[in-house]
């Protein structure tokens, strides 16, 4: 069970005899004289309890409860007043707070507070541990990889329309892999055991739109750059969606915008409309640069599993290049670069990807930069002193260098 405690108050003297009770009953606590103090200690991950004084300066107890409760809704927080009385432990429990005790409070009643809220914690992260297992189980979490909030966004739109039957679109740049999401799409579904059949657009006349929907049956059929598909195919597509017999499911994929190209009279706008039932969009590597490490990573490896190499020690340095660039060529140009990584040839990196790439130097620095304090703060689960040591960076130049990108190392830690 979890041990750690985070323990508040502006007394000096109350904080350190709280605190050696913690440790005489074997628990872990975090001591922290205010508000300001304490606030960085809680993170949604943080795997311990909050006691806290409810009067303190300037920002009092009922504020870090107020944060407590925004940051995890579950995270227990008791406290603690020298002047309770019915109208504040009133206000404390409607406000969300798990316990109220009134100072001074013995050591037995205090522990045993203590520890039925750490209790209560333990079974909440193993609860979450257990949510994320079962999600980390499946198709998307394996195959759709990525660390950075526009991946999760995209997993989640991915398996919401998994669980629909409806027409779907699959949108991204090119080789962002529309294919392998629509793929991911029909595992996901409840077809997951039908067929999964491809076919490219421009290549499908009516006989081969007709056979392929055959083959698919109760599966899905997935059309690549639905929007090249000859006019005669889009019609026959429209009238099989529309028509009332069991037919697969239909998903089209597009690195235009579908949109622009029905406006444009390329595609039929009723077969737009009926396709664009509900959609996911790819978004492009520029945008979720925290992705690339991860993705770079995982495709090396499959590399040298197909080839059966010995997977090499991927440099630091190479990330942090990685990530400066713009790749306009998507998941498709990283997985070349790892291909050859992975056959110890040269990555090819000499040559920038696009002319635009990456700005100014000093924007490019500044992505490098970032990128290297994300990928530390992560292999060190967000542990900021050891995270700084690592990096070689005396504390105040760490936090002023992690507030200048938007960073917070409570973000990283690990559950």
């Amino acid at each position: 069970m979890t041990k750690r405690v985070l323990l508040v108050d502006d007394d000096r003297e109350v904080r350190e005899a709280l605190g050696q009770t913690l440790e005489l009953a074997d628990l872990e606590p975090i001591l922290a004289g205010s508000y300001l103090a304490a606030k960085d200690h809680i993170a949604p991950g943080f795997d311990g309890v909050i006691v806290t004084d409810i009067r303190m300066p300037g920002r009092d107890g009922f504020h870090l409860l107020e944060r407590a409760r925004e940051v995890d809704a579950e995270l227990p927080v008791i406290l603690l007043t020298g002047e309770g009385d019915i109208p504040m432990a009133v206000r404390a429990m409607e406000q969300g707070a798990h316990a109220f005790l009134e100072k001074p409070c013995g050591p037995k009643e205090f522990i045993a507070a203590v520890r039925q809220a750490l209790g209560l914690r333990a079974e909440v992260l193993a609860a979450r541990r257990a949510r994320a297992a079962s999600v980390a189980g499946d198709a998307a979490s394996r195959m759709l990889v990525g660390r950075s909030v526009q991946a999760e966004a995209m997993r989640e739109r991915v398996r919401a329309i998994a669980r629909a039957s409806a027409e779907a679109l699959v949108c991204g740049p090119p080789g962002s892999g529309t294919s392998k999401v629509a793929e991911v799409i029909h595992l996901l579904s409840a077809s997951a055991r039908a067929p999964f059949v491809k076919r490219t657009g421009a290549a499908l006349d009516e006989a081969g739109l007709a056979a392929a929907m055959e083959e698919a049956g109760g599966g899905t059929l997935y059309i690549d750059e639905v929007t090249t598909l000859p006019p005669g195919t889009q019609y026959a597509l429209l009238g099989r969606l529309e028509g009332g017999d069991a037919r697969p499911r239909v998903l089209g994929g597009s690195t235009r915008d579908p949109a622009a190209e029905a406006e444009a009279g390329r595609l039929n706008p009723e077969l737009f409309w009926r396709l664009d039932l509900m959609r996911v969009t790819i978004p492009p590597l520029r945008e979720r640069p925290d992705d690339i490490p991860v993705l770079f990573r995982h495709y090396v490896a499959q590399a040298c599993e197909q080839a059966n190499l010995p997977m090499p020690e991927i440099d630091p340095d190479l990330l942090a290049r990685l990530m400066a660039r713009d790749w306009p060529g998507n998941a498709r140009a990283l997985t070349s670069v790892a291909m050859r990584v992975a056959m110890g040839l040269d990555p090819g990196l000499d040559t920038p990807a696009s002319e635009n790439e990456g700005g100014g130097l000093a924007e490019q620095l500044a992505r490098v930069e970032r990128s290297l304090l994300i990928e530390a703060l992560r292999r060190h689960g967000g542990h900021a002193t050891r995270t700084a040591e690592a990096l070689k960076l005396p504390r105040k130049t760490f936090y002023d260098k992690l507030g200048r990108h938007g960073l917070r190392a409570e973000d990283y830690r690990r559950d």
